[in-house]
């Protein structure tokens, strides 16, 4: 049986975080790009957490993973 990983914006937002650190996904893609790394089943799921957050899936990365802060060497 297949089982869906419920997310909450901020487990979203640390798996995408996590996408973009490994390069799979650039800060500039559409936030519909994340598609391609999850099942259809959570995508369903992280569709809906997306929508009672307000974003729109033409927003970009950049704007659903928030400000980055860097430290300096």
């Amino acid at each position: 049986m297949y089982t869906v990983r419920l997310y909450s914006i901020e487990d979203l937002r640390d798996e995408v975080k996590s996408l973009v650190d490994r390069g799979l996904v650039s800060r500039q893609h559409c936030i519909y790009e994340l598609i391609k790394h999850f099942s259809d089943q959570e995508w369903l799921t992280i569709e809906r957490v997306l929508e009672d957050n307000e974003y729109l899936l033409r927003d970009r990365v950049i704007d659903l993973i928030g400000k980055e802060s860097w430290v300096s060497d």
